[in-house]
């Protein structure tokens, strides 16, 4: 074969070989929609959150009028196809109502957590010394706090509202993240390509920001896919105590506390948002567990 020859075939096989290379994240996706439990919790997951959002608008019934006849069962005679509450108002409208706000509430607090745990998180590792002992002692006090009573505090003292919750959810479910973040960090902050960058005279807000944070997305993105069910269960828990959101907003905590008390003679108030509830989280979770094998460097 001749030098010319020998080349182009060369050329011709480097490209084949590089179109056929896969990045991390190329194999990352391809992982998980090969998880067929992730990728139907999905397609369920977004269908739901569809629904939550363009329900309400579409549904012929609104969450908040109150019917002539209180306490309808399930039935198709003017479209109460779940049923009426005590008040008499559509519980499938108030099911579409609850599941966004606990949708809201879980991603909302997620991001405030995630905002607040990265950047604590990525400074203590990264400055280290008494700044690093410092935040983590911070952190190791709020941890000592019970959860419950500090989210509870805040409801009690300020005015219940929805974003109040956003907030003081937010402002606890932070605590884990930075620890994560921390010791990703720590791993980081000593490789060669932050050492160049820190010779260089990059400032530290910049390594932080284009050298350490890219390189921990895997795991926070799993822990921030098992943070969202976390937030809802935490929601739903503080609804169950009459601490949730107010009327004539909804949750499904708020839901599940309501038809609870009315079990017996209407487990139709129950049977609903309950099951809601547990696709919601089951279908959160498997999302999370998918992400975790995806991006876990031992499965490549």
């Amino acid at each position: 074969m001749t030098d010319p020859m020998k080349k182009l075939v060369e050329t011709e096989t480097l490209e084949r070989a590089f179109e056929g290379g896969r990045s991390l994240w190329d194999d990352a996706k391809r992982r998980l929609f090969r998880n067929r439990a992730a990728v139907i919790s999905m397609f369920v997951l977004g269908t739901m959150v569809i629904i939550a959002i363009f329900g309400p608008m579409l549904w012929i019934h609104d969450f908040r009028t109150i019917s002539e006849r209180n306490e309808i069962a399930p039935t198709f005679e003017n479209f109460h196809i779940l049923g009426t509450d005590t008040q008499g108002r559509d519980l499938l409208a108030r099911l579409m109502i609850g599941l966004r706000v606990s949708l809201s509430v879980g991603v909302v607090a997620t991001i405030v957590s995630l905002i607040i745990g990265v950047s604590w998180g990525a400074i203590a590792g990264f400055v280290g010394g008494r700044v690093d002992n410092f935040m983590m002692r911070f952190v190791d006090i709020l941890y000592a706090m019970p959860f419950i009573f500090f989210v509870i505090l805040l409801l009690t003292v300020f005015d219940r509202n929805i974003i109040l919750i956003f907030a003081a959810i937010g402002a606890v479910e932070w605590l884990t993240m930075s620890r994560i973040v921390r010791g990703q960090t720590l791993a980081l902050k000593n490789m060669e390509f932050v050492e160049a960058a820190r010779a260089t005279g990059v400032p530290v807000p910049t390594i932080i920001r284009r050298h350490v944070l890219p390189n921990i997305v895997g795991p926070v993105a799993v822990y921030v896919s098992l943070t969202i069910p976390a937030v809802i269960m935490a929601e739903s828990f503080l609804s169950f105590l009459g601490l949730g959101v107010n009327e004539p907003l909804t949750s499904l905590g708020v839901l599940i506390s309501e038809g609870q008390k009315e079990m017996k003679e209407k487990p139709w108030m129950l049977m609903a948002p309950a099951l809601t509830m547990a696709v919601t989280l089951l279908c959160l979770n498997f999302i999370g567990d998918g992400l975790r094998d995806a991006l876990d460097p031992k499965e490549r």
